[in-house]
């Protein structure tokens, strides 16, 4: 429920933006127009991806196999973000953002009356035990050099007090900057399941979402385009709004994208402690300070401008 009273509000009780995309949207046709009026210094195309489904959705996979990327040698895309300063710019070389799965276990064994559990078999016994071992793939077997997460956010079992159920449902997430690491967390997450609930006596079924297609892989900025931005970024808001960045745990689906071609992604602030503009994403508080609009706009059309003109007949997007 959007918590801020401002002429933008929602008008849908219990739907709000809160991640920013309204402004990446008006940033990006404040570029196309600013492209549009500089089109005959072009020395190429440009293609502007206004992408559905990023949150869960998966939207850029879908953009991929319709052909979005087809014939082109770069993209850049920008998210607005409180951690830093209005119109200043963030971003890395390397993994930016992590890859990120998805899990859901439906652990069973027998139910019966809690005041006599040697005739049932405990999957609350074994779920919790799965949870505690689970904690211990990123402590015990990962590189600590090598960040990773596994969290369990749901633990799902039972309606009454004097009854073990017949089954509970465990459910998290999982994090990783490498794809090898990724996958490796996500076979030992099964393992560690399966085998906790063959030690219970109980049986277990994990589903880790792969039909809905809910990995997301790290979100990789090529070293050449990031040192683009990096030199647009230092003409348009200058060197000194320039910053280098801490990797994030969070996941983004632009990260399709950068499987395919040489990408860049990066962040623009929108801080501001005046207006209100402190909150991150998904917080019913989130605004936008608008004076990040024009400078978004900026960049856009500078990067795309600049890297045709400086690779030309290419095709880059954004």
């Amino acid at each position: 429920m959007e918590a801020v009273e401002w002429e933008h509000k929602s008008k849908s009780p219990g739907k709000m933006h809160a991640c920013g995309h309204d402004a990446h949207v008006t940033m990006l046709l404040g570029g196309a127009k600013i492209l549009h009026q500089r089109q005959h210094l072009l020395q190429g195309t440009v293609i502007l991806l206004f992408q559905p489904a990023e949150e869960s959705g998966v939207g850029s996979k879908r953009m991929i196999e319709e052909g979005a990327l087809e014939n082109v040698e770069g993209i850049f895309a920008m998210h607005v973000s409180s951690d830093y300063p209005t119109s200043v710019i963030g971003s890395k070389p390397g993994p930016l953002l992590a890859g990120c799965g998805f899990f859901k276990a439906v652990i069973t064994g027998k139910g019966g009356h809690a005041a006599i559990p040697q005739h049932s078999i405990d999957p609350i016994l074994a779920g919790s035990a799965s949870v505690v071992s689970l904690q211990h793939l990123v402590s015990r077997e990962a590189n600590p050099l090598d960040s990773q997460v596994v969290s369990v956010a749901a633990f799902n079992g039972g309606g009454a007090l004097n009854v073990i159920p017949d089954s509970v449902t465990i459910g998290g997430t999982f994090r990783a900057f490498s794809n090898d690491s990724f996958y490796k967390l996500r076979q030992r997450i099964e393992e560690v399941i399966l085998g906790q609930a063959a030690v219970h006596r109980c049986t277990a079924v994990v589903d880790f979402f792969e039909k809905e297609d809910q990995f997301y892989p790290p979100t990789f900025n090529d070293k050449d385009m990031h040192k683009h931005v990096h030199r647009v970024a230092a003409d348009v808001v200058g060197l000194h709004n320039f910053k280098i960045v801490p990797p994030m745990m969070g996941a983004e689906d632009f990260a399709f994208y950068t499987e395919v071609t040489p990408a860049a992604f990066f962040y623009i602030g929108m801080r501001n402690e005046a207006i209100g503009s402190i909150h991150s994403g998904h917080s019913p508080y989130f605004m936008i300070d608008e004076n990040v609009l024009p400078t978004g706009a900026a960049m856009h059309a500078a990067i795309a401008e600049r890297f045709l003109n400086e690779h030309k007949s290419r095709t880059t997007k954004l």
